[in-house]
């Protein structure tokens, strides 16, 4: 069994900066692949990023991709989610997940969750 917390939301003007942390517990942190997702108020959870077990292989959703960067560091347990040029859009409540697939954007794919952090972007 795995737990998860985040950290790292806030308030932040459009254009600003945010790094969310995911620190994980109770498992074998390198044998997940992890991922970033997002729930907005009104909105489906939605698939934000991804990073493979030995962090060699990222994916990122298009509304994100060349501002948002996924990293992990196995030895701390703890997956990064450093947020760049935020926009309004990118509101959300943040939650990390962890998944025994190597590859996957689905989030009936990951089996652990954390409990979310809230980021809001003001503009």
């Amino acid at each position: 069994q795995v737990q998860l917390v985040e950290s790292g939301g806030g308030s932040v003007q459009a254009g600003g900066t945010l790094r969310l942390s995911c620190a994980a517990s109770g498992g074998t942190f390198s044998s997940y692949t992890m991922g970033w997702f997002r729930r907005a108020p009104g909105k489906e959870r939605e698939f934000v990023a991804r990073i493979t077990r030995s962090g060699s292989n990222t994916g990122y959703a298009d509304s994100v991709k060349g501002r948002f960067t996924i990293s992990r560091d196995n030895s701390e347990n703890t997956v990064y989610l450093q947020m760049n040029s935020l926009k309004p859009e990118d509101t959300a409540v943040y939650f990390c997940a962890a998944t025994s697939l190597l590859f996957s954007r689905r989030y009936t794919d990951y089996d652990y969750w954390g409990q979310g952090t809230q980021v809001t972007v003001s503009s």
